[in-house]
């Protein structure tokens, strides 16, 4: 009775246990709407469930971003909102969790009505031209795969008078192989209106930059693409085909009847794709071109710079050439980005960003492209008590350190917009003299005033493989043949001068001429001539002598090749040899001699010596099969070298010796 009692109580925690394990890996978490109405007022608040904490990272938080259904938001917590006019209006709500390592709560739009309109007034808050310059781009979080994230598109008239105009948006870089994001939703509440313009990129990608800034005005360049970091005031054709040669895709809006000082917003969705890049240390971007009159030049231009992320974290390095091609790298700098967010309870005065830098990067050449706070540099040896940034350089970091600086925490009171506690800095560094074709890797640590160093991900660069194409001659020695000459030429295709191990294929045409000779002598009783004449006690002597040619195709399909250092390389792999033609041409000749007794030398008959000749050509037949190992010396990764090789065919002719001389370019 007690074994069954115990059976029972086993058999009900098991079930209880798995029960529970398939709730956990099936529960989808979800954020709710919560609010009060009072008039034209509404007191917004979110219902959120319990966070799942990052081990080892800050503290976990929610991060908020509300879309109120009249072309209003706010990234508070608990918004207050006053509705202009009477109505329904389907109010949203994004959650975004960070240093939790689940998934963003799912949430439902709510449907609000609204029954009064008295006492409006515009609590957007914003400041749109006074603080923006008219134009703005947010998101309202990193892009993570499969994952929905918003945009915000604010554009404002700052112009005297009311204005019809265009707004652009550019996404799914060409750069990348696959589409980083799926536009799913357009919200509009100002009337604007899908524009089916075409945009055509011409073949001319390529405008020097002093033709650009006499042409355009343009003084401020990120890459050869053209991305423009500031404000364009002129030459919208030049920039919509930059735009257009750079991204896939592109909408295009019109908008009419603009009020002096009106600001709008503009909504979107985009999915991000499965698809999207798995680099999690890459920077994509979408650009906006704001044209505030139609038919006028005159335009603004703003691009999103996002660092694709696997989970939500406001502290983030990234790089912006996630693969790097290694014959372009000596004209090219590598660019970093580490982004910080302080999440405290007061402002930040003294923020430390100490960087680690790849063994291969010349850390004198940095150079400082961008930040936020924006502050000078600071001076050498001399302290100040204004704010500035700081570079400090030993031998393996980079310490950049914002001084006597301002960042507001998100958890301070009267903090209402989140981009004001975050921060950044840009730059970028030229490669080393010396330095090999391996990753380079890097990763930050964030310092704010005296807390603990909060450490980023790793962000890392590797190089493209390349195509190096060699070419390639030599002479084969097949030590079981006589009178043998081989001489072969082709080519070899593997990656740009690879580090360490690679894979190498080779494609030879050979030529190959060797002779053969054997001989056999044989005592016949009797031997008639065709005249009638007899012999009697004959030594038959026969010798056959074969010449052959071939043509053939070599092929090594791969082989595993290994850099020692810079000079000596060795290598392994299977080779099949295939002849095309097999030219053989056999010559018998035959003689008979008479036995004149022990001491006297025999006498050739007269007469009955023959000579056979017969050529033949048998393409196709000789396919050999084999693997070798050889090392080479000299320039082992690009240039000449010296090399030579054993070869160990399966079937005859079983040893081979290939000598040569390759130069890979």
């Amino acid at each position: 009775m007690k074994s069954l009692f115990l059976s029972a109580i086993l058999v009900l925690f098991f079930n209880i246990g798995y029960s529970q394990s398939i709730v956990n890996d099936t529960l989808v978490r979800t954020a709710t709407i919560d609010y009060n109405l009072n008039g034209n007022k509404v007191s917004f608040t979110p219902i959120t469930p319990e966070l799942n904490q990052i081990a080892g990272a800050p503290k976990a938080f929610y991060s908020f971003y509300w879309e109120f259904g009249d072309g209003e938001y706010s990234f508070e917590k608990e918004p207050q909102h006053s509705y202009k006019e009477k109505g329904n209006y389907k109010v949203q709500l994004s959650v975004t969790n960070n240093y939790d390592d689940g998934k963003p709560p799912l949430t439902r739009p709510k449907e609000v009505a609204v029954i009064q309109d008295n006492n409006y007034s515009n609590n957007s808050g914003h400041q749109l031209i006074s603080n923006h310059n008219g134009f703005r781009l947010q998101t309202n979080r990193e892009p993570v795969p499969n994952e929905e994230i918003q945009m915000i598109l604010s554009y404002g008239n700052d112009k005297e008078y009311a204005t019809n105009g265009k707004i652009y948006v550019f996404f799914n870089e060409k750069k990348y192989k696959n589409k980083n994001f799926e536009l799913i939703e357009t919200r509009l509440y100002n009337n604007e209106q899908e524009n089916s313009e075409e945009i055509i990129a011409s073949n001319a990608t390529f405008i020097s930059k002093e033709e650009l800034i006499k042409t355009t005005g343009i003084s401020t360049f990120v890459n050869k693409n053209l991305i423009i970091a500031d404000t364009l005031k002129q030459n919208l054709p030049l920039t919509l085909e930059d735009a257009k040669t750079y991204y896939q895709d592109v909408k295009v809006y019109d908008f009419n009847e603009m009020q002096v000082n009106e600001e709008r917003n503009m909504f979107f969705t985009f999915k991000t794709t499965p698809e999207m890049l798995k680099d999690t240390s890459a920077v994509i971007s979408i650009r906006s071109v704001y044209v505030p009159e139609r038919g006028i030049d005159d335009h603004k231009v703003l691009t999103k710079e996002m660092e694709i992320v696997t989970s939500h974290d406001p502290n983030k390095m990234a790089v912006y050439d996630t693969r790097l091609n290694y014959r372009l790298v000596r004209f090219k700098r590598l660019k970093y980005k580490v982004r910080f967010q302080n999440d405290g309870e007061g402002p930040a005065r003294l923020i430390k960003l100490n960087v680690d830098i790849p063994d291969m990067l010349d850390k004198q050449s940095l150079k400082v492209l961008d930040m936020y706070p924006k502050c000078p540099i600071c001076p050498d040896e001399q302290e100040v008590n204004y704010s500035c940034i700081d570079t400090i350089i030993s031998k393996n970091q980079i310490s950049f350190q914002f001084k006597n600086i301002y960042l507001p925490g998100t958890a301070q009171k009267g903090v209402h917009d989140k981009d004001s506690t975050k921060g950044f800095v840009k730059y970028s560094m030229k490669f080393g003299k010396d330095f090999h074709k391996v990753s380079s890797k890097s990763k930050t640590a964030i310092i704010f005033d005296k807390n603990e160093p909060i450490i980023t991900n790793t962000s890392t660069s590797r190089f493209k493989p390349g195509v190096s194409i060699g070419v390639k001659a030599g002479y084969n020695s097949f030590p079981d043949l006589k009178d043998s000459k081989s001489y072969f030429f082709g080519a070899t295709v593997s990656p740009y001068k690879s580090y360490k191990k690679y894979l190498q294929a080779e494609l030879m045409f050979t030529t190959h001429e060797y002779n053969e000779f054997s001989s056999l002598n044989e005592q016949i009783d009797v031997l008639q001539l065709p005249d009638g004449t007899a012999f009697d006690g004959v030594l038959k002597s026969e010798e056959i002598s074969s010449k052959t040619s071939k043509y053939s195709i070599d092929v090594v399909p791969i082989s595993f090749r290994y850099n020692l250092n810079g000079v000596i390389g060795l290598g392994v792999g299977p080779q099949i040899s295939l002849d095309f033609s097999n030219n053989t041409e056999i010559e018998t000749r035959t003689d008979y001699y008479t036995f004149m007794g022990n001491n006297e030398p025999r006498r050739l008959i007269e007469g009955a010596s023959t000579v056979i000749t017969t050529k033949d050509n048998n393409p196709f037949t000789d396919i050999k099969y084999g693997v070798f190992g050889d090392i080479t010396i000299g320039a082992s990764r690009i240039g000449p070298s010296l090399g030579a090789r054993y070869i160990y065919n399966f079937n005859e002719p079983n040893s081979q010796l290939h000598f040569y001389a390759i130069w890979k370019i």
